[in-house]
């Protein structure tokens, strides 16, 4: 084996390892949150009753609920072993960092799974409660039928965990602004003047992540740019890091 060989072939085998490790906390913490997936339902279906829902939610296949309870499990899984994954990146990736580096990426490495539970908070508490009276309105015992909603398992886990995971990924755009920004790729004066440009991508990623719905889209829409303008609070004054260029000529020596 060549001696460059060796280095790369052991950097590999760690990785494996690592990633082998994460989805090993991944599983169990799936199987966990299996046993307890109705319960875990159930408290997904409150803010659903509350905006005034009265009817039972249906399954229309056979394996239509045990598959969605497998689903959550998986989702809760991956949310539970979250720190797991990020601790294994974190120890793989540590010892090629300078101590500075290390300090500085720690709290963000911290904040990520923090940031993700906000946004999953944020969708529990205000964006579901905004949207589905809004959906449950069109309910009507107008006409020669009335309409009613009856609302299928599998698809309002859909419409849930889709919400939870567009918002859990959008509130870590203030750990994407400070990452920039320290390694020297923006600074915080021309992430201000592109406030325009960062309003209409706001926008543009909440009509794809989102449900197609306005109110969903302007919430995380808001969300975006209320965390753009956070993360600019968050990165320090002052001109950007040098990373090299063209100097200043220096003057000949004197004879």
């Amino acid at each position: 084996m060549e001696p460059d060989a060796a280095p790369l072939t052991t950097h590999l085998g760690e990785l494996r390892t690592r990633l082998l490790i994460a989805a090993g906390a991944w599983a169990a913490a799936s199987a966990l949150a299996y046993a307890f997936a109705p319960q875990i339902y159930a408290l997904l279906l409150r803010p659903l009753v509350r905006a005034g829902a009265d009817h039972p939610v249906i399954y229309t296949g056979l394996a239509e609920a045990f598959l969605t309870y497998l689903r959550l499990a998986a989702f809760a899984g991956a949310f539970v072993g979250l720190p797991v994954l990020l601790a294994q990146i974190w120890a793989f990736a540590a010892p090629g960092l300078t101590s500075a580096e290390r300090r500085a990426a720690r709290p963000l490495i911290a904040a990520c799974p923090l940031l993700f539970a906000a946004g999953a908070a944020f969708v529990f508490f205000v964006v579901l409660p905004a949207v589905l009276p809004f959906f449950l309105g069109f309910q009507t015992e107008a006409g020669p039928l009335p309409i009613l909603s009856l609302t299928r398992v599998a698809a309002y886990l859909d419409f849930t965990l889709g919400l939870m995971l567009a918002f859990g990924l959008a509130f870590q755009l203030p750990l994407a602004l400070i990452l920039a920004a320290r390694a020297g790729l923006v600074s915080r004066a021309a992430l201000a003047r592109s406030r325009r440009y960062a309003v209409i991508a706001a926008f543009a990623v909440a009509a794809v992540l989102t449900p197609p719905d306005v109110l969903s889209q302007c919430l995380l829409a808001g969300a975006l740019i209320t965390l753009y303008e956070g993360g600019l609070l968050l990165i320090p004054r002052g001109p950007r890091p040098a990373t090299g260029g063209p100097q200043s000529p220096q003057p000949p020596p004197k004879p």
